[in-house]
């Protein structure tokens, strides 16, 4: 059995108080800061000597006494900015500046704190590792820490600290997707690789209430687990306190693990077979977005996730800051959903890309602004895109629209499939304003102007056609590149417009310009994954059609009915049995050279196909 230790220094009793005062977190009025759910206790520095001194010790006392494997650190990195004396000359001498009074990334002030800010975290977390391992060198210290663009930690410097995570999305609360915990997953294996990573679920409601003895519908737990194992996450449930008030999630856990125990082989993944890449970035994030980073940077990333779900395209998520050729190897498309903070040297990756055979899709002002969030006269993908920036950024449009623009001959380029019959389309609402570069594939797409929606006798568009391009397609050599210049991602995860999720879906496969490895073909929507094993190929898929899919928890699941797999083998690799390891009943299997062809009969929450390579 492997033991963890689970320390957690967020807060202290009054006797800590008593003795040392300066430990305590200060908000910004100059106030020592109680425990919101205990008051009681007091909220500790996470920057100063609590952390950094009595914590070390407690640490190495753990892993002196006990036979532990690793120190879990839960709330180890504090609960907001601290005001502390210790903050204060800490980070005056470390920039010269007072602690900032705004989040706007465009103080100076705030842009060093966040880098002071990161740099002392994993000062800290490299201090308690050096520690533990002192006394323990098979042991480790565990961060609680990670995440996607609005992590406050690069996950790149995660990546090379960790050799194991855990990633802590418990459950949903509010307004988000199932696919939630497979996005965690997603994000965190950017920056770890192979390295194994548990999703901690909880068996209890997480909204903001804090119920924590709770427990969650059997039908959200298990859509929810099963979307962290298609991702690749490793199952750890969570419960607060030990005593049992509500026993109906023992059993649902018991078979969930029992489950993951029969097939463990077939989860034992090496890496994903995934073609695409969605690009995050924690530079734009902080930089760009600052206060408004969820609107301005993450619902970029969520409409496209959601298109990519839609359209059954497997993929993973690829950090800004890992785009050597080496970590992009796998992939022929990248989507860059408004990166719009890229360095000439992350520009000049991307571009030694495209020239090396891989395709791009990108959104908006990605790559208008540098590294440090500063706006460029020009794009700094220009030449790739094919288009130059005009100056200005319109919006928020009313009522504008996408003029859809037929190639000679009355032909359709494929970007436009499955709107044949639609003469035109509605348009975002915050656009680039841009001018060609260079010269264009076709032209899909072009602007007609907002025009007032009131009164309603005024209703008619002034400009019929403009002719003014609102997509970029190009090819250079085996590489495609399709640019939108409008925030077309960010609405459709807004409005979750129809014909915005074709567009988007269809601007994917144009652009990876080949065979996906797997094609799945039926009713409902399905999150699909495909993984390489050692001796096998598996594709995961987990149902994701549920009237409460945006919003938990689930009722019931509601079964999917027959569904086509097309899996592409690996070269020259021969396939041995064939198996459904969720459902009872034998698939019926198709071989043909190069592919296997798989009928799976029903999927209630999660099927997975396994396919033996001898």
């Amino acid at each position: 059995m492997v033991v963890i230790a689970r320390t957690d220094p967020h807060a202290a009793h009054q006797d800590v108080y008593d003795a040392h005062p300066d430990w305590i977190a200060v908000d910004a009025e100059g106030r020592k800061r109680r425990h919101w759910a205990s008051p009681e206790l007091w909220v500790t520095c996470a920057l100063g000597p609590y952390n950094f001194e009595l914590m070390t010790e407690v640490h190495r006392e753990i892993v002196t006494r006990y036979d532990v494997d690793g120190i879990f650190g839960n709330r180890w990195s504090g609960s907001g900015m601290c005001y502390c004396e210790h903050c204060q000359l800490n980070f005056r001498a470390a920039s010269g500046l007072a602690l900032p009074r705004t989040n706007d990334p465009r103080d100076p002030a705030r842009r060093a704190y966040l880098a002071w800010h990161e740099h002392r975290l994993f000062e800290l977390w490299r201090l308690w590792d050096h520690e533990i391992r002192s006394v323990r060198p098979q042991a480790r210290f565990i961060a609680n820490a990670g995440g996607g663009a609005l992590s406050p930690l690069d996950m790149t410097t995660v990546g090379d600290l960790a050799d194991i995570l855990f990633a802590d999305r418990q459950a949903r609360q509010g307004l988000m997707p199932i696919w939630a915990n497979g996005k965690n997953a997603k994000e965190y294996r950017a920056a770890l690789g192979s390295k194994p990573i548990g999703g901690i679920f909880s068996v209890g409601i997480e909204e903001p209430y804090r119920w924590k003895d709770s427990v969650q519908s059997e039908a959200e737990l298990r859509a929810w687990v099963a979307e962290g194992a298609a991702n690749g996450l490793r199952p750890w449930f969570t419960k607060f306190s030990g005593t049992l008030y509500d026993t109906r999630w023992l059993a649902r856990v018991e078979r969930i693990y029992a489950w993951h125990h029969r097939v463990e082989r077939y989860l034992r993944n090496e890496r994903p077979l995934a073609r695409v890449g969605l690009v995050y970035s924690q530079q734009t994030a902080a930089l760009y977005g600052g206060e408004r980073a969820r609107e301005k940077v993450e619902d970029h990333t969520l409409g496209f996730y959601h298109a990519l779900v839609e359209a059954r395209v497997p993929f993973e998520m690829v950090h800004d800051r890992l785009l050597d050729p080496e970590r992009l190897r796998p992939f022929k498309l990248l989507i860059l959903p408004n990166i719009a903070c890229l360095s000439f040297r992350q520009c000049d990756q991307i571009l030694r890309f495209v020239e090396g055979g891989g395709s791009v899709v990108a959104t908006y002002e990605t790559s208008l602004y540098d590294e440090q969030g500063e706006r460029r006269s020009d794009f700094g993908l220009a030449g790739l895109f094919g288009a130059r920036f005009a100056g200005t950024v319109e919006g928020p449009m009313r009522n504008s629209y996408l003029r859809l623009e037929r190639e000679a001959g009355g032909r359709v380029h494929p970007l436009l499939n499955g709107l044949d019959d639609a003469p035109r389309i509605i348009n975002g609402v915050w656009r680039v304003e841009v001018a060609p570069a260079g010269p264009l594939v076709a032209q899909p797409l072009t602007l007609i102007p907002s025009y007032p929606d009131l009164p309603m006798e005024m209703v008619y568009p002034r400009t019929e056609r403009t002719g003014a391009p609102q997509v970029f397609l190009r090819e250079i050599g085996r590489g495609r590149v399709v640019y939108f210049p409008w925030d077309i991602d960010r609405v459709f995860w807004e409005v979750m417009s129809v014909d915005h999720g074709r567009l988007l879906a269809n601007a994917v496969a144009w652009a990876a310009n080949e065979d996906p490895p797997v094609t799945v073909t039926g009713p409902g929507l399905l999150d699909v994954t495909i993984w390489r094993q050692k001796q096998s190929l598996t594709v995961h898929l987990v149902n994701l059609t549920n009237p409460m899919m945006m919003k938990g928890p689930f009722r019931e699941l509601l079964p999917l009915p027959e569904q086509r797999v097309r899996v592409k083998l690996p070269d020259e690799a021969r396939p041995g049995r064939v198996q459904l390891l969720v459902g009872e009943r034998p698939p019926r299997v198709e071989q043909s050279p190069g592919y296997v062809d798989v009928t799976v009969p029903s999927i209630l929450d999660h099927e997975v196909v396994a396919i033996d390579l001898p």
